[in-house]
């Protein structure tokens, strides 16, 4: 089964280490929830403010999830310290979206993904399939590496923060964008299908793809 997809806006966000110069007070102006985001809900907000999408369904995947908080809770256990609260809290995959959704009063469905280094091909073929409804979808991958000691195991990854995201909906028009020549030697393997996509977008043209179920 082969569905087509419009990409409607795109946008990505990356950094060596972090990603710099986000407009979250100004996107976030209550401080009570602004102190509360981790970093990839950070950039998650901020690629949903650059493509225009605060109500619909969100497909979300990150493979590593908030791995911040998750390290801040296994050092506390190893020393014996007590545990954050918010670390707790912000541990759970879907973090970031969720913010994002209480941000912007989104109530609509949100599903997160989490498969590894092929994680955001799933992303894509679950968004297609669900933009069969004919509504419009937001597909989202972020990942944030950056925590102390990542050196010791990080060998290949240039960019340890790094997000993109897709507005979509369903198309019968032929795609113009395919998955051929896809490089990526910097990025999250986790990322890379749909950061692919975003890297050609063109704001003058239709741009559509293809993705097998």
């Amino acid at each position: 089964m082969k569905i087509n997809l419009e990409i409607l806006s795109a946008s990505y966000l990356f950094g060596e280490k972090e990603i710099e110069n986000l407009n979250t007070k100004e996107l976030v102006p209550a401080m009570i929830l602004r102190r509360r985001l981790t970093r990839a809900s950070k950039l998650i907000i901020e690629l949903m403010s650059n493509v225009d999408f605060k109500e619909g369904r969100i497909i979300y995947g990150t493979s590593s999830g908030e791995l911040l908080a998750t390290s801040n809770i296994l050092n506390a256990i190893l020393k014996n310290d007590i545990l954050s609260p918010t670390d707790f809290q912000n541990s759970v995959y879907n973090t970031a979206v969720s913010y994002a959704s209480i941000l912007f009063k989104n109530t609509s469905e949100i599903l997160t993904i989490s498969s590894g280094e092929q994680t955001s091909l799933k992303v894509l073929k679950v968004g297609a399939i669900k933009a069969l409804d004919e509504d419009e979808i937001l597909l989202v991958c972020c990942e944030t590496l950056n925590i102390n000691n990542i050196e010791e195991v990080n060998y290949c990854i240039d960019f340890l923060e790094s997000a993109v995201a897709l507005k979509v909906k369903i198309s019968k028009e032929k795609a113009t964008i395919n998955f051929e020549n896809m490089q990526n030697n910097a990025y999250p393997k986790a990322i890379e299908h749909i950061l692919h996509i975003a890297k050609n977008f063109k704001n003058d043209k239709k741009n559509i793809i293809e993705v097998e179920i």
